[in-house]
């Protein structure tokens, strides 16, 4: 059966009770937390820094690194890298961590549906 096809007998309520209380999904669950939570400290963290020192260090923030490209002007366009380097990271950590414990609880739950 294709994900994308609607399956005739949707799995009920206690099909869904039993797998959140499955050790497969408590792993997944943990697996992105261990993930998701530290990443968003870290990143809240740079930006935050970025903003402080953008409001308080004038001086240290207007250096001038090359030309008009000065120190703040680098830090506010590394927010940007550090993005889509924070989504590189996260698509590569689903695909190896999350994603094979979420196939098999679709699979399990979708076998189990039929």
């Amino acid at each position: 059966m294709s994900t994308t096809e609607p399956s005739t007998h949707p799995p009920g309520p206690e099909t869904w009770a039993e797998v959140h209380s499955s050790a497969e999904f408590k792993q997944l669950r943990k697996r992105l937390r261990n993930f998701v939570f530290p990443m968003t400290v870290l990143f809240l963290a740079w930006y935050l820094l970025y903003v402080v020192l953008a409001d308080y260090a004038h001086g240290f923030m207007s250096t001038k690194v090359v030309g008009n490209i000065n120190i703040g002007l680098i830090f506010g366009l590394l927010q940007f890298v550090s993005t889509f380097l924070i989504t590189w990271l996260y698509v590569r950590y689903a695909n190896r961590k999350l994603d094979p414990i979420a196939d098999k609880i679709r699979e399990d739950i979708e076998g189990g549906a039929q």
